[in-house]
């Protein structure tokens, strides 16, 4: 069950109890119900809409809350995010990222992300002096690693959380990650390696486990 509002779509989750009325609420971008046992979802469906002004109410006024300043790093820089619906194209300045909404700023992102993890990925691919091929970039969330190689189909998969980290934590996980295209392994040779491009690789990595 889904309500779409403003070109978003938020889950409808329904909490049944041994309560004799139904409760409408909005929070953490969601729509929560909370109804007795023997209410049927087609009765659900029908509150939702006759209560649909109201819900969209209250999910302007949890937009108004996020609207407030909030802590970001992009590339180990600090921003605070800026919402609001006066803002028609995305500025940055003073520290400061004003935008329309939370879509529109994932949006940004994401396309930030690429293009930065692509301009690196290419600019280290072009300092190895060592024969390697060129990598294809793939991006996802991973929990325990910063970046995987594949050397069979050439693939550098990098961690999308690492866009906030600075810049030199970026580059020392592409340097590492293309060095395996030499050494697939974590031998003496291939830490080697990995100093000639990234002398200070060490303390880089003892920065990313604090």
């Amino acid at each position: 069950m889904k309500f779409e509002y403003n070109d978003v779509i938020y889950d409808i989750n329904i909490i049944r109890k041994n309560n004799k009325n139904t409760y409408i609420r909005v929070k953490d971008n969601g729509i929560y119900v909370t109804t007795n046992y023997f209410v049927t979802n087609r009765q659900i469906e029908k509150l939702i809409k006759d209560n649909e002004k109201s819900i969209i109410s209250m999910i302007n006024k949890m937009n108004n809350r996020a609207s407030k300043e909030e802590e970001f790093y992009l590339f180990g820089k600090k921003y605070d995010i800026v919402y609001s619906e006066a803002f028609k194209d995305i500025d940055i300045s003073n520290d400061k990222i004003f935008v329309k909404d939370n879509k529109t700023f994932i949006k940004y992102l994401n396309k930030k992300i690429e293009s930065i993890f692509k301009e690196h990925l290419d600019y280290w691919y072009n300092v190895f002096e060592e024969n390697i091929p060129s990598p294809n970039l793939k991006i996802r969330k991973m929990k325990s690693r910063w970046g995987v190689c594949n050397t069979k189909n050439k693939n550098v998969t990098l961690n999308y959380e690492l866009y906030r980290w600075d810049i030199k934590c970026l580059d020392y996980v592409i340097v590492h990650e293309l060095s395996h295209f030499i050494h697939p392994n974590h031998s003496s040779n291939f830490w080697q390696l990995v100093s000639k491009y990234c002398p200070n690789y060490k303390e880089i990595r003892k920065e990313m486990r604090s």
